[in-house]
């Protein structure tokens, strides 16, 4: 026998810590949440600086790309949160929406700037400013400034404004062309995540269960309808009294699989991401019939566009000597970590990419298709790595790819192919990013701590060299999107109301669903579309009760 709810979640990142609020709002229906990581109880979780420690742990789905033609043939190293808050709790935590043009630009019924910017505001609390005219300023998120920036920051801020760019009260306007310090989501200098702002206080609710270290198989499709999901994970237990724990009482084993299942009466919610949801969806039998079938998987409703339209942002670095030794390459003190332990202040806030500026590569452009990121430390190997020494960071992010990649199995496991590079557009475009970053390094303000190169970097100058060095050495910068794309189109995953074309009962609400990638970063987006969905299904239910008593 199977345990029933209304609603299932997969997954407790961003999003899905978003829904498990607020459909459990509603003390009439019962919700369930299942997260295949466990607990966010850890030390490096909540010190800002730490996210790096937290990579290939058992906190991070650790994932690797196909290799890649364009990228000198490497694999590239993908983490993601595999824990409560998902990545929003192994983030660098940057807050930063985008630009109009992006939500705009998707041309989607309902999801144009203005109409997903009251779903931004209801999450925001803009920390120690007023400054509403922004931000929301009552919602669980907490957004802030640095406590304790390093002095090597406010000299990349004035080299943006030797060079002519734009300085910006607030980066998350409706334009976020210029340089800002960094909105950070922290709370008094510790991180704050999507879980410590959505899913912590809905715990104490008892009609809503989470389920932890429980990894879903596949979604129960009866009849065109999703009616649960199977997982494998811990049974037992006192599920259905709030808080973490396994499903209760009378929670079985199911159905083909041998896994436990939990039935929902109104819907199945994918809050997985851009990789687990698509894969879940595969793993199910919603996707491209005859490629599903070369794989095993029988078909359950034939829709071609999952896993398609992945878009990534792509990270290439300056990475200079530093002279003065007062870079984060000295954060990993006892000093610092009493600062922190005690105060909450010192070198452990910082979340590493401490300012940032926005910028268009020539005038066509419509809006920035550059991101330049300022670390105040050399951020190598992801962070894994640990310096030789004191060094700058300034990264150039590819903000609006043209290359495209997929995601797709090879039997059951799932193949990443983010296509980096592909569009020769991006290549040149990057190029002019880190001349950009040169000419940040040589101003009067940075010169000071601007020594040689550091290894890696080998000072790359003409557009031979840069372009080697953006395809030997570029990373992710974590951003995965686009893989259950909505539109209003009929070939879309999803439709505007995120409802799974061809299957009743199911929706994604994630980073999944977005057309294009946006010209920020993604936290920010994933909260919202989990306050949108939230939103979408509360009305669509109620619109369902009014027509059936009519």
């Amino acid at each position: 026998m199977s345990m029933e709810y209304d609603y299932v979640i997969v997954g407790a990142g961003s999003a899905g810590c978003v829904l498990a609020n607020r459909l459990s709002a509603d003390p009439g229906v019962r919700v369930a949440l299942v997260e295949a990581g466990g607990s966010d109880r850890k030390l490096e979780i909540r010190m800002p600086v730490g996210f790096a420690k937290l990579f290939k742990t058992p906190y991070d789905w650790d994932f690797t790309t196909a290799k890649q033609p364009e990228m000198s043939g490497r694999e590239l190293y993908w983490p993601r949160g595999r824990v409560l808050g998902g990545s929003s709790s192994l983030n660098a935590q940057m807050w930063v929406r985008g630009h109009r043009a992006d939500y705009d630009g998707w041309e989607v019924p309902g999801w144009s700037y203005d109409e997903v910017l009251p779903y931004f505001r209801r999450a925001e609390h803009r920390v120690g400013s007023n400054r509403g005219e922004v931000y929301g300023t009552d919602g669980p998120i907490h957004i802030s400034e640095l406590r304790s920036p390093n002095i090597t920051t406010a000299a990349f801020l004035t080299a943006c404004g030797e060079l002519g760019m734009t300085r910006l009260d607030e980066l998350n306007g409706p334009s976020n062309e210029g340089y800002c310090p960094t909105p950070v989501t922290q709370d008094r200098g510790r991180r704050w995540s999507a879980c410590d702002a959505y899913l912590r206080p809905a715990m104490k609710r008892p009609n809503l269960t989470v389920i932890t270290s429980s990894q879903v198989n596949r979604i129960l499709i009866e009849d065109g309808r999703a009616v649960g999901v199977e997982y494998d994970g811990p049974t037992g237990g006192a599920g259905g009294t709030g808080g973490v724990g396994e499903p209760g009482g009378a929670a079985g084993t199911g159905e083909p699989g041998g896994g436990t299942v939990l039935r929902a009466s109104r819907e199945v919610i994918l809050s997985a991401g851009a990789i687990g949801s698509p894969h879940l969806l595969m793993l199910s039998g919603v996707g491209d019939a005859g490629e599903l079938r070369a794989q095993g998987v029988e078909p359950v409703h034939d829709l071609p566009e999952v896993g398609r339209n992945l878009q990534d942002h792509l990270a290439s670095g300056v990475i200079l000597h530093c002279p003065r030794p007062v870079t984060l390459a000295g954060a990993d003190s006892v000093t610092n970590l009493l600062r922190f332990l005690v105060g909450r202040r010192g070198m452990l806030t910082s979340n590493v990419g401490e300012a940032v500026a926005f910028i268009r590569t020539t005038p066509d452009e419509p809006a920035p298709d550059i991101e330049l990121i300022f670390a105040p430390g050399p951020f190598i190997d992801h962070g894994m790595t640990p310096p030789s020494g004191h060094g700058l960071t300034i990264a150039s992010i590819l903000l609006q790819p043209e290359s495209r990649g997929r995601i797709s199995l090879n039997g059951r496991e799932v193949v990443i192919d983010p296509g980096y590079l592909a569009a020769e557009v991006d290549v040149r475009r990057q190029i002019a990013g880190l001349r950009r970053a040169k000419e940040l390094f040589a101003t009067a303000a940075l010169k000071p701590f601007a020594g040689p190169p550091m290894d890696p970097y080998w000072g790359a100058e003409t557009d031979e060299e840069l372009a080697r060095w953006i395809r030997e050495r570029s990373e992710t910068l974590y951003h995965p999107v686009g893989t259950c794309r909505m539109g209003a189109d009929e070939e879309s995953v999803v439709d505007p109301f995120l409802r799974v074309r061809g299957v009743a009962a199911l929706r994604v609400a994630d980073v999944s669903i977005m057309p294009v990638i946006n010209r920020g970063h993604t936290h920010a987006p994933a909260v919202m579309i989990g306050e949108k969905a939230a939103d979408l299904i509360t009305e669509g239910q109620r619109a369902s009760w009014a027509k059936r008593v009519s």
